[in-house]
C-alpha cells in the first residue's frame, strides 16, 4: 500500500506533463505575456528559468515513455472513465461581486465533462488514486485568456481541496527525484507533501457521481480571488447526496461500468460552487497545499451542472473524449487562474496537448457542444 501512495505522489500531479522538445520550445514562447503576475501573486525571480527546467527533466522522461508505449498520453488523468454530456444553468442570485466571466448573467451552456482517474498511466480503477471532472462549456463569448480554443470555459478540479506541492520551486525538486527515481527520498524529506499525497491517494471513491471535487489552485474572478468545487446534489430538490461507498472493487474498471450504469438509468447533478476568499493571511495565492477552509470562505453555489441520462461508451465517443484538451487557462479574460502553479500549467498544458495529438496523428478539435455519436450497441 505504502508504494502505490508513492507512486500515486508522482501520477497525481495535475500540472506533469508530456511532451518534447518542439511543444516545449512553443509553450515557451507563448508563456511570458498570457502568465503574467497580476495583483496579489508574488512569482519570484528567476520563476521562468525554473519552468524550463521542469520541462526539460520531463521532456526527457516522456521520450523514453513514449518509446515504450507507443501512444500520447496525458500526463495526468490518463485514463478517462468517460466524457458526458452535461448543461450548466448559472443561476439567477450570484453574488453581484461574482458577476463576471461566464456568471455574469442567468444563462445555460451546453458542455462536456470528463471524469477521469489522477494518475498519468493507465492502471486499474483499485488502485489508490485521485479523481477528477473536467467541465468544458461551449458557446462562451467574450475575450480569451489564450488562442488555443475561443468558444470554451474550463472548469479542472480533483477530489480533494489542496495540492501536495506548494510551488514552482518545490516542483522542480519533485520533477528531479521523479528522473532520477527518488521520489521516496523526495517525500521523506517532504513530510507534509508526503502526507498530502497518501490524503488524497486515499479519499475512498465507489461511485464519480457522488464525489465532490475541487480547484486546489485559485482564480481571480473581476478582483475576487476564489477557488470553486463542485458537489453532487440531488436532481430534484437539490439536497446534498454523501459518498456511495457501497459496491466492490474488484473489477479493473469498476469505476466505469458504473458510470455507464447510473447513467443509462437516471440523471446526475452537482451544484458548482466558487469560495471567495476572505482572509489572505490565511488563504494564499502562492502555496497551493493551503486548504481554504469553508467554514472561514463558504462556498456560494453560482450554476446547477444536469448530466441526463444517456449512452456514452462507444468506440467514436470515447475517441472523441480522449482527443479533447482541458486546460485552467482555457476560459474568458475576467476568470484567470492565479499563483506559481497555475503559471506552470499554462507553460505546460499547451505543450501537453500538442504533443499528445502529433504523438497519435489525431487533430485538435474545440467542440461545439452539439456534437452526436452512434452509441447503439
Amino acid at each position: 500500500m505504502m508504494m502505490e501512495r508513492l507512486r500515486f505522489a508522482a501520477a497525481v500531479v495535475p500540472i506533469a506533463a508530456v511532451f518534447c522538445g518542439y511543444a516545449a520550445h512553443t509553450a515557451r514562447a507563448a508563456v511570458a505575456p498570457a502568465a503574467a503576475v497580476q495583483t496579489g501573486e508574488s512569482a519570484p525571480p528567476g520563476e521562468t528559468m525554473t519552468m524550463r527546467r521542469i520541462v526539460d527533466a520531463f521532456e526527457r522522461m516522456v521520450t523514453q515513455t513514449y518509446h515504450k508505449s507507443g501512444h500520447g498520453v496525458r500526463g495526468a488523468h490518463a485514463k478517462g472513465q468517460g466524457c458526458v454530456r452535461a448543461t450548466v444553468r448559472i443561476a439567477r442570485n450570484v453574488p453581484p461581486p461574482l458577476r463576471h466571466g461566464v456568471f455574469a448573467a442567468p444563462t445555460t451552456y451546453r458542455a462536456w465533462v470528463r471524469f477521469s482517474n489522477g494518475a498519468g498511466e493507465v492502471r486499474v480503477d483499485g488502485a489508490p488514486d485521485g479523481r477528477g471532472m473536467a467541465i468544458k462549456l461551449t458557446g462562451v463569448a467574450g475575450p480569451k485568456l489564450i488562442d488555443d480554443e475561443r468558444h470554451t470555459q474550463d472548469f479542472v478540479m480533483i477530489n480533494f481541496p489542496a495540492f501536495f506541492i506548494s510551488d514552482v520551486a518545490e516542483y522542480e525538486l519533485l520533477a528531479d527525484a521523479l528522473e532520477k527515481n527518488r521520489l521516496p527520498a523526495f517525500l521523506k524529506a517532504h513530510p507534509e507533501s508526503a502526507k498530502l499525497a497518501a490524503q488524497i491517494a486515499g479519499v475512498p471513491t465507489h461511485d464519480l457521481l457522488r464525489n465532490s471535487y475541487f480547484s486546489m489552485t485559485p482564480y481571480l474572478l473581476g478582483s475576487t480571488y476564489a477557488k470553486f468545487g463542485s458537489f453532487p446534489v440531488s436532481c430534484s430538490g437539490g439536497a446534498a447526496l454523501t459518498p456511495d461507498t457501497t459496491g466492490g472493487v474488484a473489477d479493473a474498471d469498476y469505476l466505469r461500468e458504473r458510470l455507464v450504469a447510473s447513467l443509462s438509468r437516471e440523471p446526475a447533478c452537482f451544484d458548482l460552487r466558487l469560495q471567495p476568499r476572505t482572509d489572505p493571511a490565511t488563504m494564499p495565492i502562492e502555496n497551493a497545499m493551503v486548504t481554504w477552509e469553508a467554514a472561514a470562505a463558504p462556498f456560494v453555489t453560482v450554476a446547477r451542472v444536469t448530466i441526463p441520462p444517456q449512452t456514452f461508451d462507444s468506440p467514436q465517443q470515447q475517441t472523441f473524449c480522449e482527443n479533447l484538451s482541458y486546460s485552467p487557462w482555457h476560459g474568458t479574460s475576467d476568470f484567470r487562474p492565479v499563483g506559481g502553479l497555475n503559471r506552470l500549467r499554462l507553460f505546460v498544458y499547451r505543450a501537453i496537448s500538442k504533443l499528445r495529438h502529433e504523438l497519435n496523428q489525431a487533430s485538435f478539435i474545440e467542440p461545439t457542444g452539439s456534437e452526436t455519436f452512434d452509441n447503439t450497441p
